[in-house]
């Protein structure tokens, strides 16, 4: 980052007030009328209320419409183990999101806590004030305990979206730009570089919609997971295939689709060149990518490219999920985000993304025209009708599934 960027970037964060979210009050605290039902005596009434019936706290308090946005610091946003503290920017932008594109009120909670009993005993015990949890920026494979501990323990949706929201945007993202190229999405020739909590979960979610594990190779920091490797987790151990390839670039020989989630200028073109015709390339490492398009376009031009990058066309992000699929489980009171309700977002953000593009959507990117194809194969952020779409495909999930309760 240059000094005039990291100079905006400061400032944007520290003034005029530090920080980027506050707590507004959304009833009148203005006379003594008003202070008598705000606290003491009308809040005994409310509180009466909840304890005859538990489910009159979505009625009476903001439990309906909040998530905690909770991390320990510990994988942040590409900076690695920063600890709670570090983490708080982080958290408070994830919260504006959610704010802006869901209309979700966020209350973002740092804990200082790597003990992964320790994490989970606090937020079970912290759990009554919110709607639902978004677990963020923990590392794998910590990460996948703590989830699937917290949804057994819980009655609310509980979320952890360095997973499951890269999964549905990597998946509706594939799903276009395979179909693009002419390939059979259950037959495609997958390479992942990542094994960490996006990387598995990704190859996880292209199962779930057909891909033959078979068909996946997964590589981490050691090369090519395969069956005869004696260092895996449980997690990894799944994506084991036998295999005579051990490196990177053993695996992406006559691969279709390369997903990057590792690290920055991990792929070169020679490993570009040995892919097969017409591949796709999500190289995800943020801000830097695993190899940059121009790289890309340099040696090939049948590639349809993704990155995490603004400033590049298919800009793969979280935001195009996250905020939508919370919107849709908070709307029915969902007990938690299933497998049909994360299939669900995926199509829906697939199919929008092959709708038009509406005049406000093309004005805030400076656009003349933009149609599905190469260099448009997921809806853009600003696209007002993610939240109709996906939420409402999520909350019909829910229903549909049985996990709704309103």
């Amino acid at each position: 980052m240059t000094d005039h960027l990291h100079k905006l970037a400061l400032d944007y964060h520290a003034l005029p007030t530090p920080g980027k979210i506050s707590v507004v009050s959304t009833k009148p605290a203005l006379t003594q009328d008003d202070l008598s039902l705000c606290y003491t005596p009308g809040v005994a009434e409310p509180v009466l209320e909840i304890v005859k019936n538990p489910q009159a706290a979505y009625t009476y308090t903001s439990k309906g419409n909040l998530v905690a946005v909770i991390t320990n610091g510990t994988a942040v946003l590409g900076l690695g183990q920063v600890g709670a503290l570090a983490s708080k920017p982080v958290m408070e932008g994830k919260s504006i999101l959610f704010k802006i594109f869901a209309d979700i009120d966020v209350f973002d909670i740092e804990v200082n806590c790597e003990d992964v009993q320790g994490f989970i005993d606090t937020v079970v015990r912290i759990s009554p004030t919110f709607g639902g949890i978004n677990l963020e920026d923990i590392k794998s494979p910590e990460c996948f305990v703590i989830e699937k501990t917290l949804q057994a323990l819980l009655p609310i949706p509980v979320f952890h979206d360095d997973q499951h929201g890269t999964a549905i945007v990597v998946a509706a993202g594939l799903l276009n730009a395979l179909e693009l190229q002419g390939k059979h999405f259950k037959e495609a020739k997958i390479v992942s570089a990542g094994a960490g909590a996006a990387g598995i979960a990704c190859m996880q979610m292209l199962i779930k919609l057909g891909v033959p594990v078979e068909n996946i190779l997964l590589v981490d920091r050691e090369g090519v997971i395969h069956d005869e490797r004696k260092d895996l987790n449980e997690y990894k151990r799944f994506f084991a295939n036998k295999t005579h390839k051990k490196t990177l670039a053993d695996a992406m020989q006559d691969a279709d689709v390369f997903v990057g989630l590792s690290g920055p200028n991990v792929v070169n073109v020679e490993m570009i060149k040995s892919m097969a015709k017409n591949p796709v390339v999500f190289a995800l490492s943020n801000p830097i990518p695993e190899i940059t398009p121009e790289l890309v376009k340099s040696v090939r031009h049948d590639v349809i490219m993704a990155t995490g990058r603004s400033d590049y066309p298919n800009q793969v992000n979280n935001a195009l999920c996250f905020p939508y699929i919370f919107r849709g489980a908070l709307d029915v009171r969902a007990s938690r985000i299933n497998e049909a309700m994360q299939l669900a977002a995926v199509h829906a953000i697939k199919d929008l993304a092959r709708e038009p593009v509406p005049e406000e959507v093309l004005r805030a990117f400076n656009l003349q025209h933009l149609t599905f194809g190469p260099d448009y194969i997921l809806p853009k952020l600003l696209d007002k009708r993610l939240k109709i779409k996906v939420s409402s495909a999520v909350s019909e999930a829910a229903v549909a599934s049985g996990v709704a309760t309103h």
